[in-house]
């Protein structure tokens, strides 16, 4: 099997092995998905210890656990070790509580809010290091370019879909988000060349939304997908992958740190597209900043009061 490594440089070097090894686990073999879960129960405890016992605690073979080194993108099982002691270095020097565990039915109102803190943040830092530079800017120069852009996600991606679209529209891109199954499909099926569909989904197996993406490729969109796995589904329908790093715990699936993590990467996108596009994107946001302004109480945001009313 080649490595989805080579292939994604969201998935490179400079990103923690364990952010690597998360977002491919579901698509490993059975075989490989129990060393990858001994290697993230403890990867302290793993870094130092030897293959064979790596091997005996998942229950498989020496060979597999090379296997699996190679899957997600290292050398073999030293340099496996290397990176989990770097890494796991890297948070002892942080000072960082463990907040990955599940919440409890037992934790007072300070623990949850110190575990969905943390939770959130690390979503965010751990999606900003994997996140591929090159993905990100192949994205905004189809956006740049595109003739419309179809934003598709349903759930809790299609929140973040409709917030995008809003971004999007603000700096005068013509585009829509779908998130109504009929609909969605309805205006893929209208795309063509020279338009863009990216579809968000954090399992990026969400049987509609893979649906839409490879509806709009038919006819001749271009596709982006923004997902938490790399080896998923709609990942294989799209031009572009760009991808996040965010765990989801107890009443948590699919609703708030993968939220966050793609409003996150779409905010970097915004961004880059508004300073590519600088004289429209500041000509579009200055036009509806004027049309809005007299709908504010009190005045402008930088606190000059309004005019009267006729002057």
């Amino acid at each position: 099997m080649t490595s989805l490594v080579a292939n994604n440089p969201g998935l490179g070097d400079e990103s923690s092995p364990l952010v690597r090894i998360r977002s491919l686990l579901p698509g490993l073999a059975r075989a490989e998905q129990r060393v990858a879960q001994v290697v993230l129960d403890d990867p302290a405890a793993v870094a130092h210890r030897s293959i064979t016992e790596v091997a005996e605690a998942a229950g498989t073979s020496e060979t597999t656990v090379t296997r699996f080194c190679k899957a997600i993108g290292v050398g073999g099982y030293p340099e496996l070790r290397l990176a989990l002691a770097a890494a796991t270095a890297r948070t002892s020097a942080l000072h960082v509580q463990n907040f990955d565990g599940d919440i409890n039915p037992s934790d007072e109102i300070e623990q949850i809010v110190a575990k969905v803190a943390f939770a959130d943040a690390r979503a965010v830092e751990e999606t900003a290091d994997q996140l591929s530079l090159d993905a990100l800017a192949g994205v905004v120069d189809l956006l740049a370019k595109a003739n419309r852009i179809d934003v598709y996600g349903v759930g809790a991606s299609g929140f973040v879909a409709s917030d995008f679209q809003q971004k999007l529209h603000r700096i005068g891109r013509t585009s829509f988000a779908w998130t109504d199954p009929h609909k969605a499909l309805t205006s893929a099926a209208l795309l063509k060349r020279g338009d863009v569909a990216l579809a968000i989904s954090h399992t990026g197996s969400t049987v509609e939304t893979v649906e839409f993406l490879s509806v709009a490729r038919q006819h001749g969109a271009s596709t982006v997908a923004l997902t938490n796995f790399p080896r998923s589904a709609i990942t294989q329908l799209a031009d572009r992958v760009i991808t996040t790093a965010a765990r989801e715990t107890t009443f948590r699936s699919g609703a708030m740190a993968s939220r966050i993590a793609q409003l996150t990467v779409l905010d970097c996108i915004y961004v880059a597209l508004a300073q590519r596009l600088t004289d429209s994107a500041q000509a579009a946001l200055d036009s509806g900043e004027a049309a809005v302004q007299g709908r504010r109480i009190g005045g402008r945001p930088d606190g000059r009061r309004r005019p009267p009313s006729g002057a």
